[in-house]
């Protein structure tokens, strides 16, 4: 019993004096959360940042069962605002930044037809994340039903886990799949064009995609988790997050 409370005791230690943070990222920040952490340890270099990718709603099913994360950086406002309800989250949210909606293909498309060029004969598969848990699977079924086609062409539909799985099976597996816009700006997917492979869908078939940050209750007193929250509302993240294809406040 006394070696079991000295292994605990040694990893409480570690866990709060060692410099490192734990933040849960919603998948869609997955290609820009590097820049983001080099950008941060410009101005704290000994501050490890650790952080665990998922959908919006995995990750807030993680928290609400305990996970030690003590920032989350979700997909949408609905998740840290829930978080925030059930006094999880310590701070309200506040929207990091708009996401935008893009649909992507292997194979050269006219997507001047916009979004109802998922109804050809030739799409045969599309990939889109999970709209349970997923905000931009929640937005692309949003502007597909807005559109008046969702009955034409949901039996075509491959779910995926979270939006980089998604891009994984649009790059692989299926025709054409609907992306966070954000992932093109990614280096390997550089040899994606627009209006050849890809192209935004248009922002009025679904609802903005208003992602939120909120701190959590395991921060308690600590000043790197600060440090790293009031950073992703500088003016150095929202550039770095501009650049790779978001809106920021």
């Amino acid at each position: 019993m006394l070696k079991k409370l000295i292994i605990i005791s040694l990893f409480v230690n570690t866990y709060l004096f060692a410099g490192v943070i734990n933040i849960a990222v919603a998948a869609n920040v997955s290609y820009a959360i590097e820049d983001l952490k080099k950008e941060f340890n410009k101005l704290y270099p000994d501050t490890k940042v650790r952080v665990t990718l998922g959908s919006s709603g995995k990750l807030t099913a993680q928290i609400k069962n305990g996970a030690p994360y003590q920032l989350f950086m979700a997909a949408n406002m609905r998740y840290p605002q829930a978080l925030y309800d059930d006094g999880i989250a310590i701070t309200k949210p506040i929207v990091y930044a708009q996401g935008t909606l893009a649909y992507l293909s292997n194979k050269k498309q006219d997507f001047s037809k916009g979004i109802i060029i998922i109804k050809n004969s030739n799409i045969d598969k599309i990939a889109i994340a999970n709209p349970k848990t997923a905000p931009y699977g929640k937005a692309a079924i949003e502007a597909i039903k807005n559109s008046g086609i969702y009955d034409d062409v949901k039996k075509k539909f491959v779910y995926a886990e979270s939006i980089s799985q998604t891009v994984s099976y649009t790059v692989t597996a299926t025709d054409i799949g609907f992306i966070a816009k954000s992932s093109l700006y990614s280096p390997h997917m550089s040899k994606y064009k627009e209006d050849i492979n890809w192209a935004e869908v248009d922002s009025k078939l679904y609802t903005p995609i208003n992602q939120g940050i909120v701190m959590l209750k395991n921060t308690k007193e600590n000043d790197e988790v600060k440090a790293f929250y009031t950073f992703m509302l500088s003016d150095k993240a929202k550039k770095i997050l501009n650049n790779f294809g978001y809106i920021v406040p």
